[in-house]
């Protein structure tokens, strides 16, 4: 993975809206999905509250608040692994397939392959940056959009 300047880090930071607050550790951001089931690219903005956070070693946890929408790891050099993993998923769990849930607001399918890929994702820490290998990125997926999702990252000091 390809670091990234401090600069680079403050403005996605700055652009995200990041919210850091050192004593309760809590940091946050806001994404915008614009398709009804997509994977976006996360990993900037957690590295980016890596590198704020100033812990060199320890644990990252990213995870998202919401029903339908997971985190995963996952490839981001070929645009086609997310296709070609939300068409994996549709064929598996497709929607509208007599769920019962559906009678109540026609998800039931995005609350089931949010539920088998799940919420959350942990990252080793080493040299105050993700320990992610070459090709692997973190990933919000969402799988019920378009919406505003809320990810929250919690990072683990090493001591």
């Amino acid at each position: 993975m390809k670091m990234k300047s401090n600069h680079y880090i403050n403005k996605i930071l700055k652009t995200n809206k990041v919210s850091l607050n050192q004593k309760k550790r809590k940091m946050n951001f806001i994404i915008s999905t614009n398709k009804k089931q997509e994977l976006i690219d996360i990993t900037d903005q957690v590295n980016a509250l890596v590198v704020k956070s100033r812990v060199k070693e320890g644990l990252c946890h990213v995870f998202v608040k919401h029903a339908t929408a997971a985190v995963i790891i996952n490839e981001n050099d070929d645009p086609n692994i997310c296709i070609d993993l939300i068409n994996a998923l549709n064929k598996a769990f497709p929607d509208n397939a007599g769920y019962l849930h559906d009678s109540i607001d026609g998800n039931a399918g995005a609350h089931i392959k949010a539920a088998v890929l799940g919420p959350s994702e942990t990252v080793p820490v080493t040299n105050g940056r993700l320990d992610l290998g070459r090709w692997q990125a973190v990933m919000l997926v969402e799988l019920d959009g378009p919406r505003q999702r809320e990810v929250f990252v919690s990072i683990l000091n090493k001591k």
